[in-house]
C-alpha cells in the first residue's frame, strides 16, 4: 500500500499525550518563543506571527489527552496573549507595554480568531470521532454478549419444608 508523503510525514511528527495544564504551557511558551523569534528576526511582524500562530493553535488541540479536549480552544487564545507581548511595542511602562498588548489584540483579532477556531474544530472533531468510536464498541459488546441462562428458581425455605403435625413437634 503506497501512501501519500504528506501522510508520511505527519505519521513521523509526535504524538504526545499532554494535560490540559500541559498544552497551554506548550502553547504559551510556544508563542513567546516565537513572539521573542519574531522580535528578533522579523521586526515585529504581527503577520508572521499570526501565521506561526495557526500551527501552534492546531498542534496544542491534536496534542491534548482525550479527557482535557474542552481546554486547547480555551488555552490558545490565552498564549496568544502572551506571545504578542514581545512584539506589541509600547514605552513608558508597565501601563504603556499592557495598552500595547490590549490594542495589539484588538488589531490582530482576526489571527486570534483562526487559530482559535482551528483548535476549536480539531477538538470538536477528535471529540465526534471518540464518542462514535465508544457507541461502536458498545454496540459490539451488546451484540456479542449472551444471555447468561439463569438458574431454576431455588424453592423458598417456607415451601420446601412440609408442614409438621403437631405431634412431630
Amino acid at each position: 500500500m503506497v501512501s501519500a508523503p504528506a501522510v508520511l510525514a505527519l505519521r513521523r511528527l509526535p504524538n504526545p499525550r499532554l494535560t490540559g495544564i500541559g498544552a497551554g504551557l506548550f502553547a504559551a511558551a510556544s508563542m513567546f518563543l516565537l513572539g521573542c523569534l519574531d522580535w528578533l528576526l522579523f521586526d515585529e511582524s504581527a503577520v508572521v506571527f499570526g501565521v506561526l500562530f495557526l500551527p501552534v493553535s492546531a498542534l496544542t488541540a491534536l496534542w491534548v489527552r482525550p479527557a482535557d479536549l474542552v481546554t486547547a480552544p480555551i488555552s490558545v487564545p490565552i498564549a496568544f496573549a502572551i506571545g504578542i507581548a514581545p512584539i506589541s511595542g509600547g514605552t513608558g511602562g508597565f501601563g504603556g507595554r499592557t495598552m500595547a498588548v490590549v490594542t495589539a489584540l484588538a488589531v490582530h483579532a482576526g489571527w486570534l480568531y483562526g487559530g482559535t477556531l482551528v483548535a476549536g474544530l480539531i477538538a470538536t472533531v477528535r471529540k465526534v470521532r471518540l464518542m462514535r468510536a465508544r457507541q461502536r464498541r458498545m454496540l459490539l459488546a451488546a451484540q456479542t454478549a449472551r444471555p447468561v441462562a439463569s438458574p431454576s428458581p431455588a424453592p423458598s425455605a417456607a415451601a420446601a419444608r412440609t408442614p409438621r403435625r403437631p405431634s412431630q413437634r
